[in-house]
């Protein structure tokens, strides 16, 4: 797996866009025939290539449409690698909002 903790948000995305256009090229789908699959428009799949700003849920519609769907869901999963990291998760989902830092008003 890329490590991608040194790279800039803008590195990263360009990335991220490359890889896309090279799976849908590799499945040998058009940007048009992506978007149909995938229920945006072509102007979306066009600007997903292209990095610029779309909503999230038509990155997951794209995903899903590739059948990409499972890297996604591994996307924001805990890291748990002790008891109380898994504690502290758990107490963490009944939560709403997170606690105020001392010196943060």
């Amino acid at each position: 797996m890329l490590e991608l903790s040194f790279s800039k948000p803008d590195e990263i995305v360009k990335r991220l866009c490359d890889r896309l256009r090279t799976e849908r090229l590799a499945l040998n789908m058009t940007q048009a025939e992506l978007a149909g699959r995938a229920g945006i428009g072509a102007n979306t799949v066009s600007n997903l290539e292209a990095g610029r700003n779309v909503g999230f849920e038509n990155v997951v519609r794209v995903a899903m449409a590739l059948g990409r769907t499972r890297e996604l869901e591994g996307l924001f999963l805990p890291k748990l690698d002790s008891i109380e990291d898994i504690r502290r998760y758990e107490n963490s989902a009944k939560r709403v909002r997170s606690t105020r830092k001392a010196g943060n008003a």
